[in-house]
C-alpha cells in the first residue's frame, strides 16, 4: 500500500497533488510520502512485536536525510556500508546503538569511524577484515562487536546482480567454514564476537530462501554456543521485495516474513535484527517527469521524457519494472498503445520501457514512475552534465525540498583547472 491515489482525476502524494509539486520544484523530481515510509516501518516493527528486535533501516535504499530521520523518528535503526552513510545516519539522528556497519570492503579508516561513534556491531565479511579490525581496534584501545557475515550457499532466485547469498558470491565466508573463523576471532585483541549475520539477496519473491538459510543459522549458531561463544545477536539482513507491478506481483508480507523469523530462530533467545530497506522506501516514492517530444518510428512510436537513466537507472541496469502512470487520470475504457518511453541520454539504453500499454501522452504531459523510492536517487548521477535529481517529502498538505537541484553554475564550479590549462 502506498500513498499515491487520484483525487478528482489528479493523481496526489498524500494530500498534495503531484501537478503542484512538478510546477514548485521543476521535473523530474523524485517525491516520497511520509505517510508510506512510515506505515511501512510499523509494519515490519509489528511482525516482529514481542520479540527482541530492532530494525535497522537499509541506507543504501534511500538515504536522504529527510527520509532517514523519519524513519529515526520512529525508533528505527541503520544499515550502513560506508562512512557516509554512517555521518548520513548519525546526522540524521539514528541511536549508535542501532546502527550495524556491513559491507565486503570497509576501510581503517571506515572502522575508526564505526568505533568512534559506539555502534552496535560490525558484519564481518572476511579474514583480512577481521585481522584489520582486531589491529585498528587495539590501537585505539576499544573493542569492536562483531558478528560474522556467514554465506549460506543459497540461491535466492533473484536478479543476479542482487542476489548475495551463493557461495560464488563475493560476500560473506561459507557457513561450513564459520566455527573455524569464530575460534579465530575469539583469540584476537579488540575483538567481542556477539552474532552470526546473513543476507542472501534483495527483491525476494518467495520464503522459501529465507528458510533455507535462516534454518543453517539456526543450527550454525546452537554449534558456536556448544563450542563456547557468546551467540545473542542475529542479524538476519532483508531482501523481502516489493510489488513494481501492480498487475501481478504479491511479495510475501511482512507478518509472514516475521511468523517465519520465529518458527527458525525464534527459540535461540536471541535479539533479531532486520535490515529492509527497499520494502520502506520503494513503494513511498515516485519519479515525476515531463514529456517532451512523442516521436513516431519505424514501426513503433517514442515518448520521449525530461527525465533519464542518470536520474533513474535501475531499467537500465537490472532491466527492471517501473510502473509508468499519467499524472491526469484517464477516463474508464480510455485507448492505450504501445509506446517505447525513453529519455534524452545519448545511449540506446536510456529506455525505460518498450512496448508499454499507455494512454496517449502528448509533449507537455506528466508522468509518474511508481515505486521509485528505493534505489532511485541514490544511483542517480549527473551523466551528460545533467543536473542531479531533487527530491521532495510530502506530509500530509505540507511539502518540502529535501535535496535541491544544482545550478549548472555550481557544478561547473566543483571542478578545478591545473595552472597548465588555465
Amino acid at each position: 500500500m502506498d500513498h499515491f491515489t487520484y483525487r478528482g482525476g489528479r493523481l496526489h502524494a498524500e494530500d498534495v497533488p503531484l501537478a503542484r509539486i512538478a510546477e514548485a520544484a521543476g521535473t523530474p523530481v523524485y517525491v516520497y510520502s511520509t505517510a508510506t515510509l512510515a506505515r511501512h516501518f510499523r509494519v515490519f516493527d509489528e511482525a516482529l512485536a514481542g520479540t527482541d528486535h530492532f530494525i535497522a533501516y537499509a541506507l543504501k535504499a534511500n538515504s536522504n536525510l529527510a527520509v532517514v530521520a523519519t524513519l529515526a523518528r520512529m525508533g528505527a535503526g541503520a544499515d550502513v556500508v560506508s562512512e557516509g552513510e554512517l555521518r548520513r545516519a548519525l546526522a540524521a539522528g539514528v541511536e549508535p546503538a542501532k546502527i550495524v556497519f556491513s559491507g565486503v570492503g570497509k576501510t581503517q579508516a571506515e572502522m575508526r569511524a564505526g568505533l568512534e561513534a559506539g555502534i552496535a556491531h560490525f558484519n564481518v565479511e572476511s579474514e583480512p577484515e577481521l585481522e584489520a579490525l582486531s589491529s585498528v581496534a587495539q590501537a585505539m584501545g576499544a573493542t569492536a562487536r562483531i558478528a560474522l557475515r556467514v554465506n549460506p550457499g543459497v540461491d535466492a532466485k533473484t536478479h543476479a546482480k542482487i542476489s548475495t547469498g551463493r557461495y560464488e558470491d563475493k560476500f560473506g565466508v561459507p557457513i561450513d567454514r564459520a566455527p573455524a573463523f569464530y575460534a579465530r576471532a575469539a583469540g584476537l585483541p579488540g575483538i567481542e564476537v556477539v552474532g552470526v549475520d546473513v543476507h542472501i539477496g534483495s527483491q525476494l519473491t518467495d520464503l522459501a530462501p529465507f528458510e533455507a538459510a535462516f534454518t543453517k543459522v539456526a543450527g550454525l549458531t546452537r554449534r558456536l554456543r556448544a563450542e563456547g561463544h557468546d551467540i545473542r545477536r542475529l542479524d538476519l539482513g532483508g531482501g523481502l521485495g516489493i510489488p513494481y507491478r501492480a498487475s501481478n506481483e504479491a511479495p510475501p508480507l511482512p507478518f509472514d516474513y516475521g511468523a517465519l523469523i520465529r518458527r527458525t530462530v525464534g527459540d535461540l533467545g536471541c535479539q533479531i535484527v532486520i535490515e529492509p530497506g527497499r520494502l520502506i522506501a520503494g513503494n513511498a516514492g515516485v519519479l515525476v517527469a515531463r514529456c517532451i517530444y512523442r516521436k513516431a518510428g519505424e514501426g513503433r512510436d517514442f515518448v520521449i521524457l525530461d527525465a533519464a537513466m542518470n536520474d533513474l537507472v535501475r531499467p537500465a541496469m537490472y532491466d527492471a519494472w517501473h510502473d509508468i502512470v499519467p499524472l491526469v487520470e484517464p477516463a474508464p475504457g480510455a485507448p492505450v498503445a504501445p509506446v517505447d518511453v525513453v529519455g534524452p541520454v545519448c545511449e540506446s539504453g536510456d529506455t525505460f520501457a518498450k512496448a508499454r500499454e499507455l494512454p496517449p501522452v502528448a509533449p507537455g504531459d506528466l508522468v509518474a514512475f511508481r515505486s521509485a523510492g528505493a534505489y532511485g536517487a541514490v544511483m542517480a548521477s549527473e551523466y551528460n552534465t545533467r543536473p542531479l535529481v531533487p527530491e521532495v517529502l510530502v506530509n500530509g498538505a505540507e511539502f518540502a525540498v529535501v535535496r535541491a537541484r544544482p545550478t549548472y553554475d555550481e557544478m561547473l564550479a566543483r571542478d578545478r583547472l591545473p595552472p597548465w590549462v588555465g
